[in-house]
């Protein structure tokens, strides 16, 4: 399998992270400090506290997906290890954030780091962790979201992205939800898009490649060689 990884971006981003969570720590530290030494200017306390805690967040965010090791790219790689190289794995390097392209289709990937059971709620149109600690899910950002959403988006961006090849018509672009912790339990065969633990993404693909969606070699390379299979350094 050949691995295309945007590094440039990842050691970037893995700096935001890092110093939005120094900073936030030393705003923070202020406007605490200004809330209890400076009892009148209430005003610079609270507009600290929210700024500090604005930059905590986007220093979860951006940690949680490129300083912690290993990373969800890292993850990927290594549930798809063993494809042969007919197939490109794009972190980063392309309108999605994370993309397959092989026999097996075209395969938005979304890799979720969180444990406890998964389940997909075909009432409310969710997918939902069942158990785990509230205070994390919203402070650690540990919620899975809303994926329907995101689908969507990607999916736009990407076919709108290959719809700009000449006398191309863009084939079926897929989706999976990727697991990856080992503690993960996932119970959602009902979900609209396959979503599974990433010991199961292998399998998955190979299965695909052999079904009535696999994608010609021209069609695989001409994906290939519009996006490119060099990484950026």
């Amino acid at each position: 399998m050949i691995i295309v990884r945007n590094e440039r971006l990842i050691k970037r981003n893995k700096k935001i992270g890092n110093y939005s969570g120094i900073i936030s720590i030393i705003v923070l530290g202020a406007g605490m400090y200004v809330s209890f030494k400076f009892q009148d200017q209430f005003s610079y306390a609270l507009a600290a506290l929210v700024v500090g805690f604005t930059l905590s967040q986007v220093g979860i965010f951006y940690s949680n997906r490129f300083a912690r090791s290993p990373r969800p790219d890292e993850e990927l790689d290594a549930a798809l290890k063993g494809l042969d190289d007919q197939y490109a794995l794009y972190h980063y390097q392309s309108p999605v954030t994370h993309l397959l392209v092989g026999p097996a289709g075209l395969w938005v990937l979304y890799p979720f780091p969180q444990k406890g059971k998964i389940v997909y709620n075909e009432n409310k149109g969710r997918w939902k962790k069942i158990g785990g600690n509230l205070y994390l899910q919203f402070f650690a950002q540990d919620s899975i979201g809303r994926p329907d959403q995101e689908i969507e988006r990607s999916q736009q961006r990407l076919k709108k992205a290959l719809e700009k090849i000449p006398e191309f018509e863009v084939p079926e672009i897929r989706s999976a939800l990727v697991f990856s912790d080992e503690k993960a339990v996932v119970e959602a065969e009902n979900a609209p898009v396959p979503t599974l633990h990433a010991r199961q993404l292998k399998k998955l693909i190979r299965k695909e490649a052999k079904g009535e969606a696999n994608l010609p070699t021209p069609v695989v390379k001409t994906v290939q060689d519009y996006l490119g299979l060099e990484s950026i350094t």
